[in-house]
């Protein structure tokens, strides 16, 4: 049995949470061939650089941590083309994490000043290693105190 690949997955906090919440990743209505370039077990972080679509404050966290679960992309309507693209993703319970902080340790990063540009393209391969990263500073997160967030702020402010 092949290891399973390790990804990153880039959306907005609100498609994050929709998605958390119904056990899927979604994709945009035309982006269907991301989807279907993961496989059942591959693991998937998710980045995102802000709180929904709208334009506004930068938020540059990662989000969320899962394991693919479905064999096949479907559409959140079925018969509807403008429907967007999902797959079934079982989800860990973390809590969302700074981006900035881990990118010294992260071998996709090659320009810390250009950082920003990997994630660019919607889903990244990346190895094992620098999943890890990722995934190790979500899952530490989430065993915090509850009364503070990864960034030192105060929860959900």
């Amino acid at each position: 049995m092949t290891s399973p690949r390790c990804w990153i997955a880039t959306a907005c906090l609100d498609d994050v949470l929709l998605g958390v919440a119904g056990g899927f990743l979604e994709a945009e209505a035309a982006r269907e061939t991301r989807l279907r370039r993961l496989a059942r077990g591959d693991l998937v972080a998710v980045y995102s650089s802000r709180r929904s679509r709208a334009p506004g404050r930068a938020l540059q966290q990662f989000t969320a941590l899962g394991v693919v679960a479905g064999d096949e992309p479907y559409r959140a309507e079925v018969g509807s083309e403008r429907a967007p693209w999902r797959r079934r993703v079982d989800f860990e319970h973390v809590r969302a994490v700074p981006v900035r902080p881990l990118l010294p340790m992260l071998g996709f990063v090659t320009d810390e000043q250009k950082w920003g540009l990997p994630f660019r393209s919607g889903l990244l391969e990346t190895t094992p290693g620098d999943f890890g990263v990722i995934a190790g500073a979500l899952r530490d997160a989430a065993t915090m105190d509850d009364t503070f967030s990864a960034s030192g702020r105060v929860a959900g402010a």
